[in-house]
Order: structure tokens, then C-alpha cells, then sequence
């Protein structure tokens, strides 16, 4: 479900009421731990923390008008989702996450490839969210895409 929102603010004030704590706080967590020359920005329809053109002029390979996508957060219909593309594109990264993740009294991971569905705002886990999101830095990020999302002739 992609929002219509013209900008964050929108996109805040449309947010389920359910929603409202675990976006707000997945947010704060976010800008608390990201590393610098991140951005966030209203991206597909969802919150989204990108590297800007100014970082990474060749922007994002599906269409470059875009800045390279990293991490987006989203209020569905039946839950909130976090998006970390470094979870899909770092197999080491994944494996982390899952072996954390696996250590905290919570419920069964709800998961696909880089997106992580929270049915339940109990059962995010607010500091490991945290560590994850620190783990990688523009730099790193440009250098796991180009390796991981770019052919030769597209570099």
C-alpha cells in the first residue's frame, strides 16, 4: 500500500493511529544511529533514508532521478514495515540480524528479503534496529550496491 502523501509531514499525519508510536519511534531510532551523508526524504511512498545525488551522482540504477535507496520505513494495513536493503544485498549482515534477533523473547521473525514486518509494536526490537542501522556507511553502502545491483557496462 503506497502512500499518496506530497511529503513527510503528510505522511506522518496519515499514519494509522495504531502505527503512530512504532513509525515515530523507528524513525527516532533511525536518525539517532544512521551514519552521516544519509537523507531522509519521502521516498516511494514510504519514509526513506537515501544517499543524495550530491553523495552519489549516479543515483539509483532503476532510474537514476532517484537517489540510491537504503532503508525505508512504512505503516501498512496490518503492520508497520522496516526496510534495510543491506539485509538483502549482505549475506554476513542477514545472518547477524537473524542470530540477534533469534537471542531476543520475541516472536517469529516476519521477514522477506530486505523487509521486516512488525504485526505487533511490542515486538520491535528498538535497539537492535538501532545497531543494524549503524553497521553501514555511504561509503560502504555505494560500494555493497555497485558490487552487489550494477553490471559492468552500468558502473
Amino acid at each position: 500500500m503506497k502512500s499518496v502523501a506530497k511529503d513527510l509531514e503528510e505522511y506522518m499525519e496519515k499514519i494509522a493511529d495504531n502505527h503512530k508510536f512504532s513509525v515515530n519511534k523507528l524513525r527516532e531510532i533511525v536518525k539517532q544511529n544512521i551514519p552521516f551523508g544519509f537523507e531522509e526524504m519521502l521516498n516511494y511512498g514510504m519514509i526513506g533514508y537515501v544517499i543524495p545525488h550530491d553523495l552519489y551522482p549516479k543515483g539509483y540504477h532503476c532510474d537514476t532521478k532517484l537517489p540510491l535507496p537504503f532503508i525505508n520505513i512504512a505503516s501498512q494495513k496490518n503492520f508497520v514495515a522496516f526496510y534495510h536493503i543491506g539485509l538483502y544485498a549482505m549475506p554476513v549482515l542477514y545472518t547477524w540480524f537473524i542470530d540477534e534477533y533469534t537471542k531476543l523473547d520475541l516472536k517469529t521473525l516476519d521477514m522477506g528479503k530486505s523487509c521486516i514486518r512488525f504485526k505487533n509494536p511490542d515486538d520491535i526490537p528498538f535497539k537492535l534496529i538501532g545497531e543494524l542501522v549503524s553497521k553501514i556507511s555511504v561509503e560502504k553502502w555505494i560500494s555493497v550496491y555497485e558490487d552487489k545491483f550494477m553490471t559492468e557496462r552500468k558502473k
